[in-house]
């Protein structure tokens, strides 16, 4: 294939006006009417630069210059995603290869009176009201270009209604597996996941990789938790050398409402992780678990927001970072506490470990409060291992590569602990401790 640098941007809108003529009756869908604003929305940004204070340490110049396919077809069998998959976990399972959803390879197992699980098309077309009283509603498509591309080309994903009250007892467990043996692949999945008050779900996303060529993953997942509700949401990025990943995760929280969530990021030759949640209702509660292990040239962007708009409201934020190689990770989260969010809790810390003198961190921490009542704070730490704790291990008769193994999966571990789900917590585990020998 030729790699020479294309113009995707144009590309794109011109797939989007060719794809429009055959509508028909769908053009004045609320839904289609959200994918037409988008466009004009991504038409105006365009992809950003690092002269956009949101990607200065980011650039996507290069991942964006490639002519990716879109609509790639597949080989993937069942044997290749129990080949991949992270072992022993049962439930819900639902598949999409090249972000197109595998019915042959998803099983359902949870009550139908308890959860709702489509695809997305099949959810327009059983359920357009209840798409379209959330669809776009949350995610932000007026100020992240990535966002609009996706709202813009939306059809494939996942829709998922929890009713009110109702608990899910199996997870969700949801594979996007991109499958580039033969070609630079491109995908842009859509969920949106609405659980109502006094409802409790664990939904986990999962990305993999087959093949050598370039893909290109660009997610948006839209999170509604209702009252009192319970959400646990997990994040594991295991993908190729040669994928990037640009994934935004927006949530909004009401009164009471308990949100908690882990992202993993093992491998992938560029990440950039979005993860926003408002706590627009009171006495909301939420965790926000992070690790990233970029090597090589990888490159692991995590941007979080913690938007405290009403009172009495709690955040709790721990992310943590092993750097090596020429590898380069960023970090920037932000906490903003409004007018009216008196007595909110706010706490964020990020710690990273370099252990190369050529792999690089950028962190930037960020603290607005318009509220006078509050307790918040936060902090990032960048540097090497604990000298001394080193020289304790070894003085123990513990060999230098065996004692640099157990400090940096001590350090891991605070995160990893944090994982509910059993199955995938060993997973992680067991690619850390490879990772880490």
């Amino acid at each position: 294939m030729s790699t020479e640098t294309i113009d995707l941007k144009s590309k794109l809108i011109a797939d989007f006006r060719s794809q429009e003529k055959a509508v028909n009756g769908e053009a004045q869908s609320p839904f289609y009417q959200t994918r037409r604003q988008a466009l004009a929305r991504f038409e105006d940004l365009g992809f950003p630069t690092p002269k956009n204070e949101e990607w200065k340490y980011s650039n996507v110049r290069n991942l964006v210059g490639r002519d990716y396919n879109f609509s790639a077809p597949h080989t993937l069998t069942q044997e290749d995603l129990n080949r991949i998959a992270i072992p022993n976990v049962s439930g819900n399972i639902l598949c999409f290869v090249n972000g197109k959803y595998e019915a042959s390879l998803s099983t359902i197992v949870s009550p139908a009176d308890r959860i709702t699980i489509l695809p997305m098309r099949q959810a327009l077309e059983e359920k357009p009201d209840e798409v379209n009283a959330w669809f776009g509603k949350m995610a932000d498509s007026q100020q992240e270009a990535f966002t609009a591309l996706n709202t813009a080309f939306a059809g494939d994903g996942l829709y998922i209604h929890v009713p009110a009250g109702k608990t899910v007892e199996q997870p969700v467990m949801l594979y996007f597996i991109t499958d580039t043996r033969t070609e630079d692949v491109a995908s842009q999945p859509r969920n949106l996941f609405v659980v109502e008050e006094r409802a409790e779900v664990k939904i986990t996303e999962s990305f993999l990789t087959l093949g050598e060529q370039h893909s290109l993953t660009n997610i948006v997942s839209e999170i509604h938790v209702g009252k009192e509700a319970h959400v646990e949401y997990y994040k594991v990025q295991n993908e190729g050398g040669t994928a990037s990943h640009i994934g935004t995760t927006q949530v909004v929280m009401e009164d009471r409402s308990h949100f908690y969530s882990a992202t993993v990021s093992l491998n992938g030759a560029f990440i950039r992780n979005n993860l926003n949640i408002a706590l627009d209702g009171e006495y909301c509660e939420t965790f926000m678990y992070g690790l990233y292990f970029p090597d090589g040239k990888q490159h692991i962007d995590n941007h979080t927001i913690a938007d405290h708009r009403k009172p009495n409201s709690q955040s709790n934020e721990l992310y943590k970072g092993v750097l090596r190689g020429k590898s380069t990770g960023v970090f920037n989260g932000k906490i903003f506490v409004r007018q009216d969010a008196q007595k909110t809790n706010a706490f964020q810390s990020c710690k990273n470990v370099v252990l190369s003198p050529e792999a690089t961190m950028n962190t930037k921490p960020q603290l607005e409060i318009f509220a006078d009542d509050v307790k918040c704070s936060h902090g990032t730490t960048t540097g090497q291992l604990d000298k001394e704790a080193l020289f304790y291990l070894r003085s123990r008769g513990i060999s230098k590569p065996e004692a640099l193994s157990l400090l940096m999966f001590a350090f891991c571990e605070d995160v990893i602990s944090q994982i509910r789900i059993e199955p995938i917590r060993e997973y992680l585990e067991g690619i850390i401790t490879q990772k880490l020998a």
